[in-house]
């Protein structure tokens, strides 16, 4: 179990303090600060700064490592090619999903609409089998 020290124990408890009088505000934006765990995010930062021993930052989950490797200069444009002519054919041809129900109901935004629930029910299928 990480360990922190008594100041920067008294750090949080001062920015917490700040916070429920409502005069906390986030750094950059400098806009009010209303949730606790932001809150105390704060405080460790300033423990932090301050010299209090904190143990480090975890490591986010969601953000996956980098590779080391780099590919050619050729390679990433031929890459970027391929993506914006595949995204430019695609816009224009419209999806099959969409043709098919907009033959079916007889409203554009109906087919619209029954065309966005059914691809984004045929996309969590694929997410779960895959």
């Amino acid at each position: 179990m990480p360990r922190y020290s008594k100041k920067a124990g008294n750090k949080v408890e001062k920015v917490m303090h700040e916070m429920k009088e409502g005069k906390l505000k986030s750094g950059r934006s400098g806009k009010k600060v209303t949730s606790r765990k932001q809150a105390i995010a704060i405080g460790l930062s300033e423990a932090r700064k301050s010299g209090a021993k904190v143990p480090k930052k975890a490591i986010s989950k969601k953000s996956a490592p980098k590779k080391a490797g780099r590919k050619s200069a050729t390679k990433k444009s031929a890459t970027k090619r391929a993506t914006t002519k595949n995204s430019s054919q695609r816009s224009t041809a419209g999806s099959s999903t969409t043709k098919r129900v907009a033959k079916k109901s007889p409203g554009k935004r109906a087919a619209k609409k029954s065309a966005s629930k059914q691809t984004r029910t045929k996309s969590a299928g694929r997410r779960r089998s895959g």
